[in-house]
């Protein structure tokens, strides 16, 4: 039987730091308004903290987006190529490998997804940079795939192939809600992999 003491041990493991917790309200604020309509105030609220503590995890508001768009970039980036490299030497496999990863992110990230359409031009070019290397990197991963599935395919058209899969599977934000998301996930694979492979 599981101590009172374990129980607490287990739930501290599990629950988020303050700086995620903080980066998980921020994102949904920025879905919800824009960057640029949150305050610091609003999202200390929305974590139980008053906006001055926020400055003790992030150097500003903009510190805070860099980082959720810094983080899912890498996040995605190394995702595919973990993908990849676990799904063997077959394209094929790759390819579901690759779009099941994309299809979860989007189903777990919906503000996310927002936040990086809308408000990337907001940060500073520097970080920016970074974000759209790192997006790039993952786009490849994509890419060296695609070539394998369509060699008479130059790498501009297996890119945009790329792009027009990713387009359709982070349309999520726009239907969350209107499906359960067994089916939703479902619809999301079926129609990546008639895109990708048309």
């Amino acid at each position: 039987m599981t101590s009172t003491r374990d129980a607490a041990l287990h739930a501290d493991v599990d629950r988020p730091s303050r700086r995620e917790q903080i980066l998980r309200a921020a994102a949904q604020l920025f879905a919800e308004r824009g960057s640029r309509a949150v305050g610091v105030d609003d999202v200390g609220a929305a974590v139980g903290v008053t906006g001055p503590a926020i400055y003790r995890h992030f150097a500003s508001k903009d510190a805070m987006l860099a980082e959720m768009l810094l983080r899912i970039s890498e996040r995605l980036a190394d995702g595919g190529r973990e993908c990849v490299a676990a799904a063997g030497a077959d394209a094929a496999e790759q390819l579901r490998a690759l779009i099941a990863f994309q299809v979860e992110f989007a189903l777990d990230n919906p503000a996310l997804i927002v936040v990086h359409d809308r408000d990337l031009t907001s940060l500073p070019e520097s970080e920016a940079g970074q974000v759209r290397r790192l997006q790039r990197r993952y786009v490849e991963v994509w890419v060296a795939v695609l070539a394998r599935l369509h060699p008479e395919a130059e790498a501009a058209a297996c890119r945009a192939r790329a792009h027009a899969v990713f387009g359709l599977i982070n349309s999520t934000p726009h239907s969350t809600g209107r499906l359960d998301q067994g089916s939703l996930r479902d619809l999301l694979r079926r129609t990546a992999w008639a895109a990708a492979t048309a």
